[in-house]
């Protein structure tokens, strides 16, 4: 039986792709700190280790003979990395060096490692290729790009085999409103507690959202297809802040408008990644348009 190492297994994606891996008789082990991860996202039938990815994982890569290593532990939250860079890039570099070591020690096949549509920085053209320069404006998107140079000289060096999937904006059940959270997950739960959410700027600013179920099928796809190779995952639609308050209004039957502040700095105007490449080679593309997916993520939380 072939055995998955998934870190951040207790996370929001994470732990989507665990339950997939199971559903598939996969056999499965998590690594999580619980820094932002929750026990009860965690499959039963899953190995669990409290471990941090900066860890000496000798041990673990001993008694178990990992074939893949999909790979979601870090440090997620853009507006920390400015305050904290050193913390971000210890965990997003550090961390991921150190797994991607054990990883050849072990004779690993394969890492999925999730990157993020951060590391483009201010598009120069929409949408966003995989050709586009990468040019980030947050450490958070300087330390997910760094650990892509890694596998491709691990790949060189050791024959690591890799791919990477570029996220845009990942949404869904799991996510926590008050620890990563995506604006999805933040305007969920303001409308829930009967608030206004709040947009920062004019609320044109446009995003390319992704259903959490859709992303985790990409991973799973990445293991059998592709080698070396980089892919945006996304819907390739560029839908404003605007918009997602109105079709969130609708989906739960809500009459509450959004109140808005200033611009934050940092933040990207418009942006929405090219999902072409992930079609042609994993054969993916999302199956949820953002109603669908709202509506599941209203019905959870709810």
């Amino acid at each position: 039986m072939e055995t998955y190492l998934v870190t951040g297994g207790a996370g929001f994606i994470g732990s989507h792709i665990v339950d997939k891996l199971i559903a598939k008789g996969k056999q499965v082990i998590i690594i999580d700190n619980l820094s932002t991860g929750k026990k009860e996202n965690i499959n039963q039938e899953a190995i669990f280790y409290e471990l941090d990815i900066r860890d000496n994982l000798s041990e673990l890569f001993n008694q178990h003979k990992i074939d893949y290593i999909i790979h979601h532990a870090a440090q997620i939250d853009i507006q920390y990395s400015l305050r904290e860079p050193d913390f971000d890039s210890d965990v997003n570099i550090t961390g991921s060096v150190n797994l991607f070591n054990h990883a050849v020690k072990a004779g690993v096949k394969k890492v999925i490692y999730a990157s993020s549509a951060a590391v483009y920085g201010q598009p120069e053209y929409l949408a966003i290729d995989e050709k586009h320069p990468v040019n980030p404006i947050s450490y958070y998107g300087i330390s997910k790009h760094t650990p892509e140079h890694y596998l491709k000289v691990f790949k060189e060096l050791y024959n690591l085999d890799y791919i990477v999937l570029r996220y845009a904006n990942a949404y869904g059940v799991r996510q926590d409103p008050k620890g990563e959270g995506g604006v999805i997950s933040i305007f969920v739960d303001k409308f829930l507690n009967n608030e206004r959410p709040i947009i920062f700027g004019n609320g044109e600013q446009t995003r390319d959202f992704v259903y959490v179920d859709d992303i985790a099928w990409a991973n799973l796809l990445a293991v059998e297809k592709g080698s070396g190779e980089i892919i945006n995952i996304s819907c390739n639609v560029q839908t404003s802040v605007n918009e997602l308050v109105e079709i969130m209004k609708e989906t739960i039957g809500s009459s509450l408008e959004a109140e808005y502040q200033d611009a934050r700095a940092g933040d990207i105007k418009d942006s929405y990644l090219d999902n072409t490449k992930a079609k042609e080679i994993l054969g993916w593309e999302a199956k949820y348009d953002l109603k669908r997916g709202l509506k599941e993520t209203f019905e959870y939380y709810r």
